[in-house]
């Protein structure tokens, strides 16, 4: 089953079960398995059944982590999303905005993180791969909702999905709301470089390990970026007041 194709319930079920493929089910016998991070049961030398839980503490170091959920250490999942959660979220909401997909983004990220950890060539770089995880399922996400925003047109407002997550107040984000509203005017490459360098704040480096490109290539999508995101934030009255006042873009 393709990850696309999975219910909201079975991708928390494989996020919570971990990586390495291990996960809740049936063995080759028929027989029940535990999910990863829950307490497994095995016989003891007099036949009886004795819980088995993992007491070895995962080191803080990102490779123990890696080397820990390829070998199914219970709980090693839940120590991916706790140290990186936040980087992974923070990341989704600068380059996506605020959406009530971002959960489900969010989750879809560690997802595939999971299933593909066996893939990571270099443990200590986990962070940075993490983020290359999350540029890409970003960048699929806005080509969708690019397409899915053309056909609104098309449809009665009684038949538009409600949002899963409450929006911002505008009156508190009026600033920001208007900043994604032309951003949704970019490219998806140059709205996810334009987002890594001047929202996040990435260096031109990070922004291009991330985006998995060379040097020349996130400079080109970072200055296709600025130049779209100008032309569609003159368009707004208050941006262009912000921009007439700012040093770096007064005079573009």
């Amino acid at each position: 089953m393709s990850r696309s194709s999975r219910t909201k319930g079975e991708r928390a079920a494989l996020a919570a079960g971990g990586g390495s493929g291990r996960r809740g089910g049936l063995n080759p016998g028929g027989q029940p398995q535990p999910a990863l991070g829950a307490p497994s049961s095995a016989p003891t030398s007099g036949g009886a059944q004795a819980e088995v839980i993992a007491l070895r503490k995962i080191p803080d170091s990102d490779r123990a982590l890696v080397m820990a959920l390829r070998e199914g250490h219970a709980g090693a999942s839940v120590e991916l999303v706790d140290r990186y959660g936040s980087f992974v979220q923070s990341l989704l909401l600068r380059v996506v905005g605020f959406d009530p997909d971002v959960p489900d983004l969010l989750q879809d990220v560690f997802v595939g993180a999971l299933e593909r950890i066996g893939e990571l060539k270099r443990p200590e770089s986990l962070k940075s791969w993490l983020g290359s995880i999350t540029v890409f399922t970003a960048r699929a996400y806005l080509r969708k909702r690019q397409f899915r925003r053309r056909l609104v047109w098309s449809m009665a407002p009684e038949d538009l999905p409600e949002p899963s997550i409450p929006a911002p107040s505008i009156e508190a984000n009026e600033l920001l709301r208007r900043t994604y509203v032309a951003l949704d005017k970019l490219g998806p490459n140059e709205r996810i470089a334009f987002a890594l360098r001047f929202i996040e704040g990435l260096s031109l480096g990070e922004a291009a390990e991330l985006c998995k490109v060379s040097l020349a290539t996130i400079k080109r999508r970072i200055a296709r970026g600025e130049a779209q995101f100008l032309v569609a934030a003159r368009q707004d009255p208050v941006l262009k007041e912000r921009i007439r006042q700012s040093g770096r873009w007064r005079d573009r």
